[in-house]
């Protein structure tokens, strides 16, 4: 590939970004660029910069410019299902933010600026299905975080700061190699319980959830194959059942 040249994405026009704000159920107003192709930041949506919500999720991004910093009103921001490698500094001016999604990306803990600290009224973060080899001490400063999401990383460790968190109430860290779960692992399960069920289009998954989804399913698929062996229970062939000794010898009995 020639020098220069990664990939380009559709390119969004302001008629088309108009075309994608919505109303959300919320009331505020959300520019909805979500599975749209684009692997650049389209600066003509700065146009749309009094937004309260901003989705681009499930593209080809791999750079959000400081720029971001025009959006000086949103309150939510998913960029989940991208190539970003890390964030920039002006994460932080969005002091607005109480939603942030992040998960499914490629970023490093050294992607993550400390600005990201400047969130203070940040409810939801969501870091899941990254590069996390480590987790900053300073998230232990976003004091208003109800939810965080780590889950799927290389974490080996949760700081206290981040595990003491005020009004935290929910803590994903699953499929991380920390040493303080290593024990409690559940055996695994021939037969798979299922406590929820969720139907999507194939369409609507990102690549890492749609092959979780195809492996589970070949899964169910092969206990579905399995034949049951033969049982251990004893059988006894030549014993007769009670009740058809008794019909057989009822008139003898009567007689008698």
């Amino acid at each position: 590939m020639p020098k220069g040249k990664g990939p380009q994405g559709k390119r969004i026009t302001l008629k088309v970004a108009k075309n994608s704000v919505r109303v959300a159920f919320n009331g505020r107003r959300r520019l909805d660029l979500s599975k749209m192709g684009i692997a650049t930041f389209p600066k003509c949506i700065l146009e749309l910069a009094d937004v309260e919500e901003l989705d681009l999720s499930r593209n080809m991004l791999r750079k959000i410019p400081n720029i971001i910093e025009k959006f000086q009103n949103l309150m939510w921001l998913d960029l989940h299902s991208n190539q970003l490698d890390e964030l920039p500094a002006a994460i932080g001016t969005l002091k607005n933010l109480t939603y942030l999604n992040l998960c499914n990306n490629k970023l490093t803990t050294k992607g993550l600026p400390e600005e990201l600290t400047l969130l203070k009224n940040l409810r939801t973060l969501n870091l899941g299905l990254n590069c996390l080899e480590t987790i900053p001490t300073t998230l232990g400063t976003l004091r208003e975080l109800i939810e965080l999401g780590l889950f799927d990383n290389s974490l080996t460790l949760i700081p206290k700061s981040v595990k003491k968190l005020p009004k935290l109430e929910r803590l994903n860290v699953k499929r991380n190699p920390l040493p303080e779960f290593a024990e409690e692992e559940e055996p695994i399960d021939t037969v798979k319980r299922i406590e929820s069920l969720y139907l999507v289009e194939k369409k609507d998954l990102c690549t890492s959830c749609l092959e979780t989804c195809q492996g589970e399913r070949d899964e169910l698929h092969k206990l579905e194959e399995m034949t049951p062996g033969p049982s251990n229970r004893p059988s006894f062939p030549s014993l007769t059942t009670p009740n058809s000794t008794a019909m057989d010898n009822q008139e003898e009995w009567r007689i008698k």
